[in-house]
């Protein structure tokens, strides 16, 4: 056996959810540049937990679950309200949604049908429990999810108690689509993983949301976010990037394992981030994402990822960028959610090899001896 670094390259498992090949990103063979354009967030989870897009019928099914199961538990916003204010958002979410599982008691029914509805539970209170936590940690109190709207017009309702402007909720709304799925990414492979052990649909999720948490993963935009608020001006744009290639350091939001020709993610997130300047009426976080990827793309030969402009697409939604990592979660959840009853259907338990590369022939010392 001979070890590879990150597995990458290892083909782990075989999957009909989603699909990257030759730099084209599909969930159940559409191309991602159609779904985002044309499919709302509701559409694109139907179609990775069903296998197809639905129906006028389906889809009024669905939103009326999503909308009738997104209050949480009174009990999980009161521990919620014992966290310390400045915990980290991302932890948050993982001990929230681990608690979950105490109020339902079909946790443990891992039926498809059971869990059919404990991923559509779980993705109409992700965002629920994150817009409560924003509000906690500044001492208001959490505001209850509208009915009969969209999940992405309900998170930013939740966030600040005001009706959002439909050119934002759309934003968001293509912003979920753009990361509901992505094949066998760290987070769902930890979500598939605890699944293969018989464990119940909270804890894969838990491992998921954890995985997400490492800045490796889910924590770029973030990072991004920062480092545009570092920079400030357009002006001090060129010289700030020079400076971290002149120092070898990583800039954030660039290059991608699978994609060597440029994220198709990206250019519908810099197409919001445009427009969503233009509504702001302040394009400096657009003009100044431009300009970095102008000199990382000509310098280092790198494309921005799916993560350089959605930092610049929340911020301009008023989403504090501690956010943007639990929300990547919120799109992310339908992908996960999908794999883990995929996983369910022909289920073993994932257990890899190492390769042994310590010493050998090693004899016990007595203690005495030591």
């Amino acid at each position: 056996m001979t070890a590879t670094k990150g597995l990458e390259g290892i083909v782990a498992a075989t999957s009909s959810i989603s699909s990257i090949h030759d730099g084209v990103l599909a969930y159940r063979g559409i191309n991602i540049d159609e779904l985002a354009e044309r499919a709302s967030f509701e559409e694109a989870a139907y179609l990775l937990w069903y296998g197809k897009l639905p129906t006028k019928g389906q889809l009024a099914i669905l939103q009326q679950q999503l909308s009738d199961y997104a209050a949480i538990p009174e009990s999980l916003v009161a521990q919620m309200k014992l966290f310390p204010s400045d915990s980290n958002t991302m932890a948050v979410l993982r001990t929230a949604v681990s608690a979950l599982a105490l109020y339902d008691e079909n946790a443990n029914d891992n039926s498809r049908e059971s869990n059919q509805t404990k991923a559509i539970k779980l993705q109409a209170q992700l965002p629920t429990i994150i817009a409560a936590f924003a509000r906690i940690r500044k001492g208001e109190e959490p505001i209850a999810p509208l009915k009969n709207v969209s999940l992405a017009h309900n998170f930013l309702y939740m966030l600040s108690g005001e009706e959002p402007d439909p050119i934002a909720v759309k934003a968001l709304d293509q912003a979920l689509v753009l990361h509901a799925d992505h094949e066998l990414n760290a987070s769902t492979f930890s979500a598939r993983v605890t699944i293969a052990t018989l464990s119940d649909i909270y804890s894969g999720i838990t491992a998921a949301i954890a995985t997400l948490k490492g800045p490796l993963h889910g924590g770029a935009n973030e990072a991004v976010m920062k480092m545009l608020t570092e920079i400030g001006s357009l002006d001090n744009v060129e010289p700030y990037i020079l400076n971290k290639m002149a120092n070898r350091e990583k800039i954030m939001g660039f290059g991608h394992r699978v994609y060597k020709n440029g994220d198709p993610r990206a250019k519908h997130l810099q197409k919001l981030s445009r427009g969503l300047g233009l509504l702001k009426g302040d394009s400096t976080l657009y003009e100044m994402s431009v300009r970095i990827e102008e000199l990382v793309t000509s310098q280092k030969g790198l494309k921005p990822n799916v993560d350089f402009y959605s930092a610049s697409v929340y911020t301009l939604l008023g989403i504090p960028s501690d956010l943007f990592t639990p929300i990547f979660a919120i799109s992310r959840l339908s992908g996960w959610t999908a794999h883990i009853l995929e996983q369910l259907d022909d289920n073993r338990i994932i257990r890899p090899r190492a390769e042994y590369t310590g010493l050998t022939n090693q004899k016990y010392i007595p203690i005495d001896l030591r």
